[in-house]
C-alpha cells in the first residue's frame, strides 16, 4: 500500500492525547497550590483540535483510486480474479480487469499480489460510540446495523458524519427497538395506537428498521406491521411471545435477529425438568420450511450464544475477560457492565442448545436460507466490537459452513438483505462494477484462511482509504484513551465515547 491520507495526524493524536491525559491526571492529583495550569490548558486545546468534528470538511483525497496487481475475491460466487486492476471513482467501483486504463491523477494503491475482498458487515450490534465505530473500521467492518438503544445523536448526526467521511466508522443502519413492557429497557408500545404512532416517530427520525421485542402484544404487533408496511419501514427482531415466529414471518417480519429465537417462539417448549433442553434435530426441517416459505433472513450469531453458554453459571470465565488481548479496546463502562452481568450467576448448562444451533445454522445454510453475521457486541460479556465479527466467521466455519459461505454472511448476504429492505440503496457486499467501494485488503486469501481478515493491511470505506498504519493508529488511539480513562472515577462516561 503506497499512499496514506492522514496517518501523521492520527499518530500525533495518539502521542499528544497520551501525554496530555497523563499530565492532566498528574496535575489533578497534585495537592500543591502551584499547578502548571497553562500546560494543562494547552493540552486541552490540542486534544480538542484532534476530536472528531461533524462540521469539519472530509479529508481531501483524489476522486479516483486504482488498486493494481491485486487478487480480487468478488463474493458474487466462489472464485478468484487474479492480478486485477480495480478503479474506484467517488466511492463506487467503475472498472475491474487486467487491461484497465488508469485515469490521470488517480491515487495508485499497489497490491503487489495482496487480496481485495468486500468490506465486512455486522448486522446485529449495539455500537454507537465514536471509539467503537473506529475500532470496527480498523478491523475491516465497513457496514453495521445497530439493533436498538442507540443514542438519538448517533441516529441523527453521527451516521451522517460517517457517510460524509468526517468520522471514521462503518456505514451505519439503525433499528428502533420496541417492546410491550419496560422489562428489557426498550421503548414501551402498549397499544395499537402506540404502535401506529411509533412508526411515524421512527420514520421522522430516520430509522431504517423497527425491531420488535419479546413482550409486544398481539394487537400492537398487528398494528405495527400494517403501519410499517405503509411507511415502508421493514420490521425485524426477536420472537414475540404472544405472536410466535410463524405468525410474525407471515406478517412480513423480514429478519429474525438471532437464530436462537426459534428456541423461544417456534420449537416445542421444553419440560419443567430442564428449560434449557435442546429441541430434537428432527424439528429443524419445519423451521427451515417456514423461513423459506417467507424468504426471511436470519442472523446467525453463533458467537453470541456461544459466549453466553461459556459463561453460563461460570463466573470464572467472566473474570478472565479483562486479561484477553482485545480487552484493551473495551470501553471502561462496558468493562464494568460485563463484570455485573447475570449470565455467570445462572445455573445449569446451555451446551446442548449451543450444539443444536451449530446444526441448525449449518442446515439453514445448506437449504439456501440467507444468513447474516451479527454479534450483539458490546452488550454480551466477551464480545468486543469488530473482534467479535471475526470470531463469528470462525464459529460459522467450525459449524460446517464453507469459508465462502461463512464470509457471505458478512458480505454478499447483507447486501442482498439491504437491497430488499430499502430498494434504491447503492449496492454493496460484492466487488462488481457499480457497487460501493467498501473494501478490505489482506495479505492472504480469506477463502483459504478467514483469520487473515482480522489483520487488514488496508480498508476503503465512505470514499476514504485507510492504510495499515492508519488502522493501527486508530486502535492505538482507542487503547490509549481507555487506559487513561481507567484513572477516572466515572468509567461509565468513557463507555460511550
Amino acid at each position: 500500500m503506497t499512499e496514506s491520507i492522514f496517518p501523521a495526524r492520527l499518530g500525533a493524536l495518539t502521542r499528544s492525547s497520551s501525554a496530555c491525559l497523563e499530565m492532566a491526571h498528574n496535575l489533578l492529583s497534585d495537592r500543591r497550590p502551584t499547578l502548571n495550569l497553562a500546560r494543562l490548558l494547552a493540552c486541552v486545546v490540542v486534544l480538542l483540535w484532534f476530536l472528531p468534528d461533524t462540521t469539519e470538511a472530509a479529508p481531501e483525497a483524489p476522486a479516483v483510486t486504482a488498486f493494481t496487481d491485486i487478487n480480487v475475491v468478488p463474493m458474487d460466487q466462489e472464485r478468484i480474479l487474479t492480478a486485477q486492476t480495480v478503479i474506484v471513482h467517488d466511492g463506487t467501483i467503475v472498472a475491474i480487469g487486467r487491461d484497465v486504463t488508469i485515469p490521470a491523477g488517480a491515487r495508485i494503491v499497489e497490491g503487489r499480489g495482496a487480496w481485495l475482498s468486500p468490506g465486512l458487515a455486522d448486522m446485529h450490534n449495539h455500537v454507537d460510540g465514536a471509539n467503537d465505530l473506529a475500532l470496527q473500521l480498523s478491523l475491516g467492518v465497513t457496514t453495521m446495523l445497530n439493533m436498538g438503544e442507540a443514542r438519538n445523536s448517533f441516529v441523527g448526526r453521527t451516521r451522517a458524519a460517517i457517510a460524509r467521511g468526517n468520522v471514521p466508522g462503518p456505514r451505519a443502519f439503525a433499528a428502533l427497538a420496541i417492546d410491550g413492557s419496560p422489562q428489557h429497557g426498550h421503548l414501551v408500545v402498549a397499544t395499537a395506537e402506540d404502535a401506529r404512532a411509533t412508526v411515524q416517530v421512527a420514520k421522522a427520525n430516520g430509522y431504517d428498521f423497527i425491531k420488535v421485542y419479546n413482550n409486544l402484544s398481539t394487537e400492537a404487533f398487528a398494528a405495527l406491521t400494517t403501519a410499517a408496511a405503509e411507511a415502508r419501514i421493514p420490521v425485524v427482531g426477536h420472537g414475540v411471545t404472544s405472536v410466535g415466529l410463524a405468525r410474525q414471518l407471515k406478517a412480513d417480519q423480514m429478519l429474525v435477529a438471532h437464530a436462537e429465537e426459534f428456541f423461544y417462539t417456534f420449537f416445542p417448549t421444553p419440560g419443567p425438568a430442564d428449560e434449557n433442553t435442546a429441541p430434537d434435530v428432527s424439528e429443524i426441517s419445519a423451521a427451515i420450511a417456514l423461513i423459506r416459505r417467507h424468504d426471511a433472513f436470519v442472523v446467525a450469531d453463533l458467537v453470541t450464544y456461544g459466549a453466553i453458554a461459556r459463561q453460563w453459571g461460570r463466573p470464572e470465565v467472566v473474570e478472565q475477560y479483562p486479561a484477553s488481548p482485545e480487552a484493551r479496546f473495551l470501553a471502561p463502562g462496558d468493562r464494568v457492565s460485563w463484570a455485573a452481568s447475570g449470565y455467570a450467576r445462572r445455573s445449569g448448562s446451555l451446551d446442548a442448545r449451543r450444539w443444536f444451533l451449530d446444526v441448525f445454522v449449518n442446515r439453514m445454510n445448506a437449504a439456501g436460507v440467507h444468513l447474516l453475521s451479527g454479534t450483539d457486541a458490546p452488550g454480551i460479556p466477551g464480545l468486543v466490537p469488530g473482534f467479535a465479527l471475526h470470531q463469528n466467521l470462525l464459529a460459522l466455519e467450525a459449524a460446517g459452513l464453507s469459508r465462502f459461505d461463512a464470509l457471505a454472511t458478512a458480505t454478499r448476504n447483507p447486501g442482498i438483505f439491504m437491497a430488499r429492505a430499502h430498494p434504491g440503496l447503492p449496492p454493496f457486499g460484492t466487488i462488481a462494477v457499480g457497487s460501493c467501494a467498501d473494501l478490505i485488503v489482506t495479505s492472504a486469501n480469506p477463502l483459504e484462511d478467514l483469520r487473515t481478515l482480522s489483520r487488514p493491511i488496508g480498508v476503503m470505506a465512505n470514499r476514504r482509504w485507510f492504510t495499515q498504519s492508519d488502522l493501527s493508529a486508530l486502535r492505538e488511539r482507542i487503547s490509549t484513551a481507555y487506559r487513561n480513562a481507567e484513572l477516572s472515577d466515572e468509567p461509565g462516561e468513557a463507555s460511550r465515547d
